[in-house]
């Protein structure tokens, strides 16, 4: 019960009517942990719980959810948008080309590292967002 409290209360600290499609929404994305999921995602979830919600209102909800800070929004070359909470930390990604998977990651040598290449060249580094594209190393003796 305390965790439906805590989701109501930050829907309302964003400045969000409170209501049961955000709040559900909410509540998967929040389960989700360190997963991102697609709009699409989130709606098969709904489907499994038999929840009345369509996918039109979980984009609409996401994009709520977004505009609000409560989520990131990330468009990788897949092509498909991916949400995951936002709580405040900064992290970067690498995405398998080969199954889709988003794998989050903090190195802070590479952290300083852009922080010396922005001010090298006369800049204050404010934020930035940093993808890798990877596939598994073959198996050693394999080609």
């Amino acid at each position: 019960m305390r965790e439906v409290a805590m989701e109501s209360q930050d829907l309302r600290k964003a400045g969000l009517k409170v209501t049961l499609p955000r709040m559900r929404i909410l509540d998967i994305l929040e389960r989700s942990s360190g997963r991102h999921m697609t709009a699409e995602d989130v709606y098969r979830e709904l489907l499994g719980a038999n929840e009345d919600i369509g996918l039109a209102t979980v984009y609409r909800v996401l994009t709520q959810f977004e505009q609000a800070g409560l989520v990131k929004k990330h468009n990788f070359d897949n092509g498909q948008a991916v949400f995951e909470m936002d709580r405040g930390d900064h992290h970067d990604h690498m995405v398998n080309l080969d199954s889709g998977e988003v794998i989050e990651f903090y190195d802070p040598e590479i952290e300083k590292l852009q922080a010396q290449i922005a001010e090298a060249r006369g800049y204050v580094l404010e934020d930035h967002r940093m993808v890798l594209y990877v596939r598994a190393k073959p198996a050693a003796g394999k080609a």
